[in-house]
Parts: C-alpha cells; sequence; structure tokens
C-alpha cells in the first residue's frame, strides 16, 4: 500500500514546481537571464520527477504475480533511481551548458525587476514545500541523525523531494545573487557563472540520491532494529539451541523479505518443529507488519557452517 505522507508530500512539490518553471522561463525569456531560463528547466526537470516518482509509488503497490512474486516494491527503487539520473543529466548538464554558452557570449540584463519578483514568489513555494517534506521525514528521523535517517531509509521519495527542493532552495539564492552581482558590477558574465552555479549545485545532489537509491535498488537488509526484534521473538521458544542465520532484504519500504536458519533442539518430533515454525511466521508477522514474506528453515549448526563453507560465504 502507497505511504499517504509520501503520496502528499510528491503532489505538494509537483503543484509548486510547475507553477514555478512557469513564472520563470516567462521571466528568464523576458528579461534574457541565462541564471533565471536554468532555474525554469531546474523546476521543469523537478515537476517531471515528481510525476515520475507518483508512476513508481503506484507501479510498488502492485500485486505480486507469477512473473514477480515477491511483487513490485522495487519498481518505486527503480524509478526514484531514474529521478537522480534525469537530475543529473537535465537539470546538472542543461543549466552547466547554458552557463557556458551565456559566459562566451555574455549580454545585459534587462527587466532585472521581474527576476527578482519572481524568485521572491519562488522561494515562498519552494519553502512551503520544503517546509512539508521535512515534516514528514522528521517523523522517520527518531534518535538518529539526519545522515543516518537518509542512509537508512527505506523508502525514498521523501527524502529526495526533500533534496530536490533543499537544491532548489540553494538554486534560487545563487540566481539571485549572481543576477544582482551582475548588474553591481556590470559584469554579465556572473549571471552565466550563477548558471553553471546552480548545475554544480544539481549534480551533486544527483550523486547523492543516486548513491542511496543504488542501495536499496540492489538490495538492502532490513534495518538493525527490526533484525534485533525478530531475534528476540525467537528467543522466547526455548526450544531453538541456536539461530544459525537471520538475512533480510527489502523489496519495497514496506515489504521486507526474512531467510531464517534454525537449530532446534534434537528431540522435537517434525510435527513439532513445524508447529513452532508456525507460532514463529505468525509473531513474527504480527509484530512487524512490514516483513510480508518469511522463510524458516531446521538445520543443525554443523551442517548450516559447512553449507556456508561450501558456498563459499
Amino acid at each position: 500500500m502507497a505511504n499517504p505522507a509520501s503520496k502528499k508530500v510528491i503532489i505538494a512539490a509537483l503543484v509548486g514546481n510547475f507553477a514555478i518553471s512557469v513564472t520563470k522561463f516567462g521571466a528568464g525569456f523576458f528579461t534574457g537571464s541565462s541564471a533565471m531560463l536554468t532555474e525554469g528547466v531546474h523546476s521543469l526537470v523537478d515537476t517531471g520527477n515528481q510525476l515520475l516518482l507518483l508512476y513508481g509509488l503506484r507501479r510498488s503497490t502492485m500485486p505480486a504475480d507469477e512473473q514477480h512474486p515477491f511483487g513490485y516494491g522495487k519498481e518505486l527503487y527503480f524509478w526514484t533511481f531514474l529521478v537522480a539520473i534525469l537530475i543529473f543529466g537535465l537539470g546538472a548538464g542543461i543549466s552547466i551548458y547554458e552557463g557556458v554558452h551565456k559566459a562566451l557570449d555574455p549580454h545585459p540584463i534587462t527587466n532585472a525587476y521581474i527576476n527578482y519578483i519572481v524568485l521572491g514568489i519562488s522561494i515562498v513555494f519552494e519553502a512551503f514545500v520544503w517546509r512539508i517534506a521535512f515534516i514528514e521525514f522528521r517523523k522517520t528521523v527518531g534518535d538518529r541523525g539526519f545522515w543516518k535517517a537518509v542512509t537508512g531509509s527505506k523508502d525514498p521519495t521523501v527524502f529526495t523531494v526533500l533534496f530536490e527542493d533543499t537544491a532548489a532552495m540553494a538554486g534560487l539564492v545563487i540566481a539571485f545573487v549572481g543576477i544582482l552581482c551582475a548588474q553591481i558590477f556590470n559584469m554579465p558574465v556572473l549571471d552565466a557563472y550563477a548558471s553553471i552555479g546552480i548545475g554544480i549545485v544539481l549534480a551533486v545532489t544527483a550523486l547523492v540520491l543516486a548513491y542511496e537509491c543504488k542501495g536499496l535498488l540492489t538490495g538492502e537488509a532490513a534495518d538493525p532494529a527490526v533484525i534485533a526484534e525478530i531475534r528476540r521473538i525467537i528467543a522466547d521458544f526455548t526450544d531453538v539451541k541456536n539461530i544459525n542465520e537471520i538475512q533480510t532484504m527489502h523489496f519495497g519500504p514496506n515489504n521486507v523479505l526474512v531467510a531464517i536458519s534454525l537449530d532446534f533442539e534434537n528431540t522435537l518430533t517434525v510435527r513439532q518443529v513445524e508447529n513452532r515454525v508456525s507460532k514463529m511466521e505468525a509473531q513474527i508477522g504480527e509484530l512487524i507488519p512490514s516483513v510480508d514474506r518469511i522463510f524458516i528453515e531446521a538445520q543443525s549448526r554443523a551442517d548450516h557452517k559447512k553449507a556456508v563453507q561450501d558456498n563459499g560465504h
């Protein structure tokens, strides 16, 4: 099921970025500001990114089938990774290209006051959207620091929008400073440098997002707290001699696969082992709702060690 908070953040960013992109392009074409045109491209790319995130969010909720027995949760990670690539390729690439092009042939900005008005309105819109994303992200932080919350998050939608909006706010400041300095010092090339600066900010943002999404896309383990809770549940079963191994993988923000190897007491019958396994699966599923696939293997500790060695782990 899609996270309502994630959807709310994405829709707010979509509406805000589309409105902002229209005003930025209008101001850029009217005044001839390279930084404003770059900002228009930036907001337009962000608008497209939000559409991709919404599509990924919808696709990730599709039920499992024969082709995807574990569901479509990882689709969200794919589309978020694609968003990072688009920020880098379109947002950063076009911004830097526009800046270099303007630097080679600088020309004065006309009616600069229009740019200041649009930038001011854009900052208000971006701040509103950023606040929504930040409030939702704060709910996931808990006792962790900001960066640990980002690297530990299994739902990339909220922090992706937060990063996009942070980059957008930085870009607006750079555009404002570039246009202002170009006027004060009568150096139109500073407007071009601002465009290049915006492109660098977008490139760094895209690389960070791509790195985080890559981990989720290739398969990250569940949060250590989740694994610890699984161990606690199993520890209540006194006829489990040893937990050989617990392996987990996220197939979506709220879709975790768990594979467990357990060494049971030799005195248990096959029926009793089956009974214990059924109870464990029921308790884990009830106490940890994000775990929706559980595989428990009964295996002696010695046999498990041998299997691990044979597999080269």
